[in-house]
């Protein structure tokens, strides 16, 4: 226990930057357990759109889902969602959603959006489109 003691007294700006990260890493986990929105990996998102009918909120914009998107799947860009038109959805309120973006990486705010405008089972696609093409899952143009 002295040498960790004696390494942070030498080394005070790299001992600050392992606990931030650290506490970054801890952070992340708790917010990821504790939060109301969950990500799903794509077979679990297959499973939730057949078994349970669950709804597929496509978030990218018009021209990145006219070139390829989930069958079945609703077009409602991020920038619609921030600004609270929620016409297109809200009739999926009590239904599973599937949030779907390009990478996985956008779609964690508006999860989070979604379900403080009260929607119930909000989940996203973890991703994105990408990881769903690399799978080889169906993609439409229609």
């Amino acid at each position: 226990m002295q040498e960790y003691l004696d390494f942070a007294a030498r080394h005070p700006l790299l001992t600050m930057v392992w606990l931030g990260l650290a506490s970054a890493v801890v952070y992340t986990f708790i917010i990821a357990r504790l939060s109301k929105v969950k990500v799903v990996p794509a077979q679990e998102a297959v499973m939730l759109i057949n078994k349970q009918n669950a709804a597929v909120v496509d978030i990218r914009s018009a021209e990145e889902f006219r070139k390829g998107h989930i069958a079945g799947a609703v077009n409602v860009p991020n920038a619609q969602l921030k600004a609270n038109n929620l016409n297109l959805i809200e009739k999926y309120k009590d239904k599973p959603l599937v949030l779907v973006c390009e990478s996985g990486m956008t779609t964690g705010g508006a999860g989070r959006l979604l379900s403080k405008a009260g929607f119930a089972q909000v989940h996203t696609l973890r991703g994105g489109m990408t990881d769903w093409r690399s799978q080889n899952l169906p993609v439409t143009k229609r």
